[in-house]
């Protein structure tokens, strides 16, 4: 029996090739588009939601809107996908309440990318042995969200393992307090946006004699995101509550 799909943000850089996958696919059926423009079936969740007929939704819109479509789909009795930026740890906190509540799952990631989740997993063993670490956060100049979702959930799953160690001076620095990044989850992280980045993240470990630098570049395509926005389609109605991380279905 096939999964019927609903995507928000449908028109959108990732959400467009996203909806080209699952009409592609044979275990999967498009119930609906939401986007404001460019033909979608929906113009907003609402709408869509109103209108029945999905089992999974799936968002790729905006920081903006993301945690209102979460509440709606939630509520309406779908599991969700988040492939959208702007959750914090306490949004997840409460959507795993409700999720769990109403008996369905989210899976969200910051990056739905394979080799993206490949360094949450690589880095988080690695953490594991390391007290120094931080990351580096480059994006698009254009690009609102500081930091990325895939920086932020990266700094967030390092949290999990244990807290880094701070510089000698990080409380008594001589200069702007700034300049050392910002403090997310015990992680420094540094957000550059320049034009000809598309999403890089980098996290540095460090021991007294030697470096470990892991960073994923991404291109300007969105196709590495569809796979794995794929496999979470699939695997949503098996999980009860939230689930962050695609590196969490990857490898467990």
């Amino acid at each position: 029996m096939s999964i019927r799909v609903l995507i928000a943000g449908a028109t959108g850089w990732t959400g467009g090739p996203l909806v080209e996958a699952v009409v592609a696919a044979d275990d999967l059926e498009l119930a609906g588009g939401v986007a404001r423009s460019g033909g979608a079936t929906f113009r907003s969740v609402d709408e869509a939601l109103a209108a029945g007929g999905a089992d999974v939704f799936v968002d790729y819109t905006s920081a903006a809107v993301v945690r209102g479509n979460v509440d709606a789909a939630l509520a309406a009795g779908l599991h969700v996908v988040v492939g959208s930026s702007g959750l914090t740890e306490d949004d997840f906190a409460e959507l795993d309440a409700a999720a769990r509540a109403a008996g369905r799952g989210v899976i969200a990631a910051g990056n739905f990318s394979v080799l993206a989740a490949t360094l949450l997993h690589a880095a988080t063993l690695a953490a594991q042995h390391v007290e120094h670490w931080e990351v580096l956060d480059y994006g698009s100049f254009s690009k609102p969200d500081v930091p990325s979702g895939t920086s932020r959930e990266l700094a967030e799953r390092l949290a999990g393992v244990r807290a880094p160690q701070p510089a000698a001076h990080d409380h008594d620095v001589i200069g702007p307090p700034e300049a050392r990044g910002a403090d997310v989850a015990g992680t420094r992280v540094h957000s550059l946006r320049l034009p000809s980045y598309a999403l890089s993240t980098e996290v540095v470990l460090a021991t007294p004699d030697e470096r470990l630098h892991i960073r994923h570049e991404a291109g300007a395509s969105a196709a590495p995101y569809i796979a794995g926005t794929l496999l979470a389609i699939r695997r949503v109605p098996e999980v009860t509550g939230v689930i962050r991380g695609l590196d969490r279905l990857l490898f467990g």
